[in-house]
């Protein structure tokens, strides 16, 4: 039995989100008259308390559209060192944004108010001008931890007391929310643009939207077209977003679960140094100093386990949909087994 936990992405559409795709209703998206695209954006803004959306091929695309969209070229955008933004999409903010940014290093990737506003730039020629905060949530480099409403609230009152915007990277936000109990719409109110990702938890093949208000998207949509991202009928896409916001929501439960108990099966075996928190999808661990993470994950690969390196010592598993109880105890006995010969 094959154990995929390289990420939440490897997911495939279940058969009823496979029927939903098929059954879709299709327009040109580009020409703004795909029902179904249509139909996902409204749907979309309006679970999140937002004035409008717009549907993308990626979580990386809709990032990069909002950082360009709110800032000029010079600018400054103020981020954790661990972000997505910043370390795996491909130098795009200098590219599309043609910005620069200052890093923060936060407790696992989070920033606070206090941080943000030690990396304001001062008005000063020399420096360049901040314009935006980016946050993450969950942060993926930190294990999947997350942020509150009040913490994120916090953040808020500083940039609206410097005139700053404020971008959530929401790739995993479900994950956060079915934790905290909030909603998403009290989401709206805190940011001028979230970007959610439906192909992670969610289990979608492809797609993110960009939610904001109405003139931010419009821009927003203009940028898509000029970066390559505009598409005809993706209603089919589109469907199963829509199906995967009416029944994949809740059962994010279980990948939680089951990360945690990995976490546990994980934290006791001899080469293992250290366990991150695990408090939503992701297991991070860190191994023994005399293990490289590349080397340990062949390992893992040799029992039909797939994982991926998270750093020179540390791996990463992430549970998902398709990752079941049955997986879950097939996983427990190879890791008993043992990864790492003891002769």
């Amino acid at each position: 039995m094959l154990i995929d936990l390289r990420s939440d992405t490897v997911t495939k559409p279940t058969p009823a989100m496979r029927e939903a795709m098929f059954n879709a209703e299709v327009g040109d998206d580009v020409l703004g008259d795909d029902p179904t695209v249509l139909a996902l954006e409204e749907k979309t803004a309006r679970l999140f308390g937002m004035e409008a959306a717009l549907f993308c091929t990626s979580g990386t695309l809709t990032n990069q559209l909002a950082i360009r969209t709110h800032t000029r070229p010079g600018d400054d955008v103020i981020c954790d060192q661990l972000s997505h933004v910043y370390l795996y999409e491909g130098g795009g903010i200098a590219v599309n944004a043609l910005a620069s940014v200052s890093l923060v290093q936060g407790e696992r990737g989070k920033l606070t108010p206090e941080l943000v506003r030690e990396h304001i730039q001062p008005d000063d020629i020399h420096k360049p001008i901040t314009r935006l905060v980016c946050l993450e949530n969950t942060v993926n480099k930190g294990g999947g931890c997350y942020y509150t409403v009040p913490e994120i609230a916090a953040i808020r009152q500083v940039c609206d007391e410097y005139g700053l915007k404020l971008h959530l990277d929401g790739a995993r936000l479900f994950n956060a929310l079915i934790e905290t109990g909030e909603t998403p719409e009290s989401y709206g109110p805190l940011f001028d643009s979230i970007s959610i990702c439906l192909s992670k938890g969610l289990g979608c093949p492809v797609g993110s939207l960009l939610v904001g208000k109405t003139d931010f998207i419009k821009q927003a949509r203009r940028f898509r077209k000029l970066m390559g991202g505009g598409w005809r009928q993706a209603g089919s896409l589109a469907a199963a977003g829509i199906y995967a916001l009416d029944h994949h929501i809740n059962r994010l439960k279980l990948d939680h679960s089951r990360a945690r108990k990995i976490g546990q099966l994980i934290g006791q075996l001899p080469e293992v140094k250290a366990v991150f928190p695990v408090e939503t999808n992701i297991v991070i661990f860190q191994l023994s100093e005399n293990i490289l993470a590349t080397d340990y994950v062949e390992l893992l690969a040799q029992k039909g386990i797939l994982a991926v390196t998270f750093g020179k010592h540390l791996v990463r598993f992430v549970t998902h949909l398709d990752f079941t109880d049955e997986q879950l105890l097939s996983l427990e006995e190879k890791l008993k087994e043992g990864i790492v010969s003891r002769s």
